[in-house]
């Protein structure tokens, strides 16, 4: 570790060319950034963001410089402790999302912040995908995917990394830059590092000379392998430049930083069946997987029998589960084609390959999307039901190893012997046949001395009968880092091992980059730095930390994702325990605006947290005692919601007339004097604020008396008391659109009674005041009732959170839609659309994603204009309610991407919330309205 003196000069020589606020150096936030989804735990000296290559160049020189080692860091969701550092840890801002498409999709550049989902997502439109397909492939990134070579469940080793690059942008440990697909690039390179190119011509010549060695290799790399180096690169090139271009693919940031990747993509299929086929015991299904090896499968996954009674009571589950006993072993099988008949006749041939075997229970070969997503579900449902499960105070830890396949079912008998004696009971396997690669999956704590040497001899007897017994890999695509770093000379051996270690020196003299992975002289690394994870919170006590949550968190990029706010409540509820008052103190002190305030309590992260976890109730949890002194006034504002409504619109009408009188520019400039006065406590004022809308309800009547076709509609109060943006296309009310629309439908309306004092009950929820909040939505839900006569009709609310809400809320059986799936499922029918010619931008809010209408409203969209654009990487708005007027950088943050991704000539946008349409509006330089609007404007009434 360098002096701290030398941190300080290296942030002050950093800060001549970086964003000072991209130099992260605060306690709190180096903890929250250091944080990845391993079990180990470094807290960095120093966090960077860097925006683009020249930043990355100058930081590795100056690191150099001062001998302060550094780690790169793309998405963090690598297992095995390659991605943390108690340096300099350097991650990458979203300005590294590049992408260019060649040959019609044959191949395809990627900036390492590129996350695979994404790199897929382009390929789409030419039936093409990249090779790996690992489990985190929507989150994890393009950097580390290459890094650790990364593989998946039909990916194999015909379709990693190392056999799809086509060339690759590096910098060296010296700065160095070369491009492998430019060939001028190579050319300088050749000539400004000799010695570098003959070090690679040499490594290549002794390693094909020592045949035995090389032998080993071949062995090797017939298996999934991702353990040291890629040393196959050293007998499978012999140009110095594709053996540079393969040794960095694995190598984990320790060689030099991959700065963009072009690929060779492979074919996405169109037809895709699947089948689950049940065993009796583990050696008929392992000799199973060998028979069917020879047919045309793209997976076959394997689950034991107590990885299928993990998961046999989750709702969905095929009811044979239940049943099986531990010694069952089930096989999920999917094969890929490109018309349906090539695909009956793969499925066939699956099936005739296995007609000697016996099948205790099966789930017929499929195309169905519902069945097919079940069961892929089992499989990708294990790792999360053993979190789920696990005791307070441990962590969830996942092996992945790879036997021969002929020793498939040896291995795991052996495995679960192994978890016998040291008491694994809850363990549980399965994992990627076709290739011999298992995941093991058990709990671990590390809270005292005998669980770490429980651990210890668990692994030292893994990396015995998996290296030694079997001649397996030890990390078949998890990669090495530092949690099998002290096996690696005993996978590999004194010969393959030295050859690992020259490599390094090749590459990095000065041993900077990412120090202690892969090549680590401590034996006990695997058992240091261990990551503590206190009890914190029923909430949140499941998180294991892997960051599936962030690529969807507004907050992310201003402040903290919800993996981060999680590390740090944990770390503060553990001060608070061990009685470190003033380190405690301090920390609540970061976390109240980073932590709290800050959060937009959307719920997006539950959708793609492998436990479901939905930090925002933590948040709202939290904020409950913060907003303690101002619950007489919120249950005075509910008590008089009429008031409290034309109070609020008083205020929006005010704006407006002194934005007519003094200017917008004056007004948002006197709105935000007045916050630094209240310190925040006061809303800021945007120019697309709407202004104060004059609310009457028999406004909404249309005078239709259809008996059969009627709709309760319930203006939210959003937009009972917000009139249009000025700037607007349309300046009809909301309600007015509605009303409209519902005449053209020729649909009777309905609007409850005591209107104007309906709410859901969400501002005082997001503020923790749930008793409040269930106060407002118990009144709601019996002004709906009575309304609907008992359910009898549909219940249209006019923005989504209050829909979603709702439903979550009510308890009496009524059916409650947003303007979507109002229009799609009760007035289509009813309508003749004819489509704008126009580009429009489409918003869809986090709600209607959370409630699955995020490709009906496309299709909606679709329908009404002739080209419709969801801009990427905004799944939240960040406009949280009233969060947009109280911490309008959130919404800032969470928008950045938008306003580039508006194309010229393009003048709306449509959404389906009116608060979120207000920063949207701001952000993007278009105003946005409800998706009502575009329908109205193209609906007219069906012809008989």
């Amino acid at each position: 570790m360098s002096h701290k003196r030398d941190y300080e000069l290296l942030k002050q020589q950093l800060a001549s060319r970086i964003d000072s606020q991209r130099i992260i150096t605060g306690e709190a936030e180096r903890l929250a950034y250091g944080t990845d989804a391993s079990f180990y735990r470094l807290i960095p000296q120093i966090v960077l963001r860097l925006k683009d290559l020249d930043e990355v160049i100058f930081t590795i020189q100056c690191c150099r410089e001062h001998g302060i080692p550094f780690t790169f860091r793309a998405a963090g969701t690598s297992l095995s402790g390659q991605a943390v550092s108690d340096s300099v840890l350097i991650a990458l801002t979203d300005d590294w999302r590049e992408h260019t498409i060649f040959e019609q999709g044959a191949k395809i550049r990627l900036q390492p912040g590129v996350i695979g989902a994404d790199a897929n997502k382009y390929l789409l439109p030419f039936q093409r995908k990249i090779g790996p397909d690992p489990a985190s492939i929507n989150t994890c990134k393009i950097g580390g995917i290459a890094a650790n070579n990364a593989s998946g469940m039909c990916c194999g080793t015909a379709q990693n990394s190392y056999k799809t690059v086509d060339s690759m942008k590096i910098v060296l440990s010296d700065g160095t830059l070369v491009d492998t697909g430019d060939k001028a690039s190579i050319e300088r390179f050749k000539a400004d590092k000799p010695e570098f190119i003959e070090g690679l011509k040499h490594l290549a010549e002794t390693t094909k000379a020592n045949s035995e060695l090389a032998e080993k290799i071949a062995h090797k790399y017939r298996l999934k392998n991702t353990t040291g180096y890629a040393l196959n690169a050293l007998v499978d090139y012999s140009d110095p430049i594709e053996v540079l271009e393969h040794l960095m693919i694995g190598s984990e940031g320790t060689l030099g930083f991959i700065a963009d990747i072009t690929y060779n993509t492979v074919e996405e299929h169109k037809y895709k069946a699947s089948t689950l086929l049940v065993f009796s015991d583990i050696e008929t299904a392992s000799k199973a997987v060998t028979t069917i090896a020879t047919t045309p499968v793209a997976a076959v996954e394997m689950m034991d029998g107590r990885a299928l009674r993990s998961v046999a009571d989750k709702p969905g589950m095929p009811e044979f589960i239940q049943q099986l006993d531990l010694e069952a072993t089930a096989l999920l099988v999917e094969v890929h084609a490109s018309c349906q008949h090539t695909l009956d006749s793969h499925t066939d041939a699956v099936m005739t390959a296995l007609s000697e075997y016996t099948i205790v229970e099966s789930v017929p070969f499929t195309l169905d999307p519902a069945t097919v997503a079940t069961l892929w579900g089992i499989r990708k449902g294990m790792f999360p039901a053993v979190g789920a499960v696990r005791e307070v105070g441990t962590t969830v830890i996942i092996e992945d190893v790879a036997f021969p396949v002929e020793n498939l079912a040896a291995g795991v008998r052996d495995l679960q012997q192994l978890f016998d004696k040291y008491h694994y009971d809850e363990a549980i396997i399965f994992g990627h046949a076709l290739e011999g690669n298992l995941h093991f999956v058990f709990t671990q704590g590390f809270d005292s001395q005998e669980e770490i040497n429980r651990y210890g001899g668990f692994m030292d007897d893994v990396a015995d009968l998996v290296a030694v017994k079997y001649q397996g890999s030890l990390k078949a695509e998890h990669g090495t880092g530092r949690n099998m770093a002290p096996y690696v000379e005993l996978e590999w051996g004194q010969e393959g091992y030295a050859l690992m270690q020259q490599i390094k020196t090749l590459f990095d003299p000065e041993g900077l980059l990412n120090p202690g992975v892969i090549i680590n002289d401590n034996p006990h690394s695997h058992i240091e730095n261990l990551k503590p994870m206190p009890a914190a919170d029923d909430i949140v006590n499941r998180c294991i930390e892997c960051g599936f949550c962030e690529p969807v968190c507004p907050s992310r990029t201003l402040t903290l994702s919800p993996r981060q706010r999680i590390v740090l409540f944990r770390e503060l509820q553990r001060r608070k325990a061990a009685g470190e008052t003033v380190e405690a103190t301090e920390l609540e002190q970061v976390f109240e605006y980073q932590g709290i305030d800050t959060c937009a309590a959307t719920g997006l992260c539950a959708d793609r947290c492998p436990v479901g976890i939905n930090t925002g109730d933590l948040i709202k949890k939290l904020r409950e005692p913060k907003y303690k002194k101002f619950r007489p006034f919120a249950k005075w504002t509910a008590d008089h919601f009429t008031a409290t409504t034309a109070i609020a619109r008083f205020g929006l009408k005010s704006g407006a007339v002194a934005t007519n009188i003094l200017g917008q520019e004056r007004v948002v400039k006197a709105a935000e004097g007045i916050r630094k006065i209240t310190k925040k406590a006061t809303p800021a004022w945007l120019p697309e604020t709407p202004r104060g809308a004059k609310f009457d309800s028999r406004n909404l009547s249309n005078n239709l008396m259809a008996k059969d076709k009627k709709v309760v509609y319930l203006p939210s109060c959003a937009s009972r008391n917000m009139n249009t943006q000025s700037n607007a296309y349309d300046q009809r009310s909301l309600g007015e659109v509605t009303v409209s629309l519902f005449e053209k439908a020729g649909v009777s309306l309905i609007t409850p009674k005591s209107l104007s004092d309906q709410c859901c009950g969400m501002p005082y929820d997001s503020k923790g005041m749930t008793d409040i909040a269930k106060q407002k939505s118990e009144q709601l839900e019996l002004a709906l009732w009575e309304a609907s006569e008992h359910g009898k009709y549909p219940i249209l609310m006019d923005t989504s959170p209050c829909a979603k809400r709702s439903i979550e809320q009510f308890t009496k059986p009524m059916t409650i839609v947003e303007p979507v799936k109002f229009v799609s499922d009760y007035l289509l029918s009813e309508l003749t659309l004819s489509p704008i010619n126009e580009t429009v931008m489409l918003h869809v809010t986090c709600s209607s994603r959370r409630m699955g209408l995020e490709s009906a409203m496309l299709s909606l969209a679709k329908a009404c204009a002739s080209n419709v654009i969801i801009p990427e990487h905004i799944q939240c708005c960040g406009w949280a309610g009233d969060k947009g007027f109280t911490t309008p950088e959130l919404n800032e943050a969470a928008v950045a991407p938008l306003k580039a991704q508006v194309p010229q000539g393009c003048t709306r946008g449509f959404s389906n919330s009116i608060t979120c349409e207000i920063g949207l509006s701001h952000h993007s330089g278009i105003p946005y309205q409800s998706i009502l609007y575009l329908v109205d404007q193209v609906a007219s009434p069906a012809q008989s």
